[in-house]
């Protein structure tokens, strides 16, 4: 194998001569080996893009030549692509706020771009990581700048698949619409509900996760860069400041702009604390949404689709494993969620240096939940229902009687529980057919007057 030399503050490093990365990227390897994670790879794109977006800028003010600009752009375009992916071997945990993985682009942008132009990799007299692929720029406003950009992406997928989820729910509200069940609270029977109704809260309360991740985005739009080190744009000149932002919106289709106070925009982090709110919002109604449809299928009113054997042991076994699924990832969202508020939380003075760990869990949280979405709503599509069961519950169950309350009153109901209590009848409604007469019986245990709203008066 053959070896180029690089060299930084602490020395010279060794590396293979076609190697995309440099010196910088190699320490930070050495130094950051905690999990088998990577540096997200949507986090990874969108740091090309902000790179490129700067590129454009300094070329149009002419900072960047055309021999150096041409080359850069394009490597930023191969890395946006996913062909360099294999350049990219920093650890999602790492300390210094991003700085490595900031130099870990830099340096395969910079060595892809010599290939572009015929020169070996490290000739950097030609092309600099930090003098031209960095230039005006900081990690402190490139890598804040990168999340954004990265979770505007993945918060309009989770988005979409939330919506997909929400029309499968109503489907099945639309399909179960005519089935009277015997609603629950504290698990134990309540009132009559149709299963089209319980559903149908299903489907709205993922409406509202739906809203909730379409009105966040607006939290992720303002961006810090041109702020470079601590906000104030030292080192950057004032027009790339301003271009710089209309390049980045070109670059990425985004309708991003420059905070007016890039101060608080480096400093503080709280804008991703409320975006992942809107995620936990959304974890928390799956646990809750999952669990019912759990019990559902538990108690036979449902039957979940049949995805896999069950069991190691017994033949025939079929879990909720979806659901399970779907649950845990819910669960690591809600997890992720208090690292992203405790990150936020640990910024000191001017830049947060728990970016990394923040980045990682929320790009995370809004990846698996948008990719369980569709998985939940292609087997909520599948679900059916058990209509003789759900009238063979609601039938037995003494609260059935509760619908005769505005006529008869709590006592006389009371009284006639009583007296079916002590009879071997299986059917609550054929013994009040025969102490009250059809017509009463039917004009109050219908299935329109036992699921309306009110009763009319």
């Amino acid at each position: 194998m053959d070896w180029r030399t690089e060299t930084d503050l602490l020395g010279e490093h060794r590396l293979s001569t076609d190697c995309l990365w440099g010196v910088h990227t190699a320490r930070a390897q050495m130094n950051f080996q905690v999990t088998d994670l990577r540096t997200s790879h949507d986090l990874v794109c969108a740091m090309a893009m902000v790179k490129k977006a700067a590129c454009q800028a300094n070329h149009e003010l002419g900072y960047l030549p055309d021999e150096t600009a041409g080359p850069i752009t394009q490597a930023c375009d191969d890395v946006i692509d996913g062909k360099l992916s294999d350049a990219f071997i920093l650890d999602a945990l790492q300390g210094g706020a991003g700085t490595s993985t900031n130099m870990n682009v830099n340096e395969v942008v910079a060595n892809r771009a010599l290939a572009i132009r015929g020169l070996p990799p490290g000739s950097y007299d030609a092309i600099h990581p930090l003098e031209h692929v960095n230039l005006h720029q900081s990690t402190n406003d490139v890598f804040p700048t990168a999340v954004k950009i990265a979770a505007i992406s993945l918060v309009r997928e989770l988005s979409t698949r939330i919506a997909g989820l929400q029309d499968s729910c109503q489907r099945r509200e639309k399909a179960f619409a005519e089935i009277v069940k015997m609603g629950r609270t504290e698990l134990q029977p309540a009132v009559p509900i149709t299963l089209g109704v319980e559903f149908g809260a299903f489907a709205e309360a993922f409406s509202r996760d739906r809203w909730r991740a379409f009105k966040c985005e607006e939290r992720l739009r303002l961006v810090n860069l041109g702020g470079t080190a601590v906000g104030t744009g030292l080192t950057a000149p004032r027009s790339y400041i301003f271009l710089v932002i209309e390049k980045l919106r070109d670059v990425t289709g985004l309708g991003l702009s420059r905070g007016e106070n890039t101060v608080d925009q480096t400093a503080n982090a709280d804008a991703f604390v409320e975006v992942s709110g809107t995620v936990n919002a959304f974890a928390t109604n799956l646990l809750k949404i999952c669990g019912d449809l759990r019990l559902l299928h538990a108690a036979g009113e449902i039957r979940l689709p049949a995805v896999q054997a069950g069991s190691s042991i017994m033949p025939g076994k079929v879990n909720p494993v979806i659901l399970e699924c779907a649950m845990q990832t819910a669960i690591k969202a809600k997890a992720n969620n208090g690292i992203v508020s405790e990150c936020a939380s640990r910024g000191s003075l001017q830049i947060n240096e728990f970016l990394p760990l923040l980045a990682h869990a929320l790009l995370e949280s809004l990846s698996m939940l948008g990719k369980v979405g569709t998985m939940l709503a292609e087997h909520v599509d599948g679900i059916e229902a058990d209509p003789a069961r759900c009238m063979a519950r609601l039938v037995a169950c003494p609260t059935l009687a509760t619908a005769l309350l505005p006529e008869l009153g709590y006592d006389r109901v009371s009284e006639l529980l009583k007296a079916f209590a002590v009879t071997d009848q299986p059917d609550l409604r054929e013994f009040l057919v025969e102490e009250l007469g059809a017509e009463t019986v039917d004009r109050h245990l219908n299935p329109q007057a036992l699921t309306s709203l009110g009763y009319r008066d």
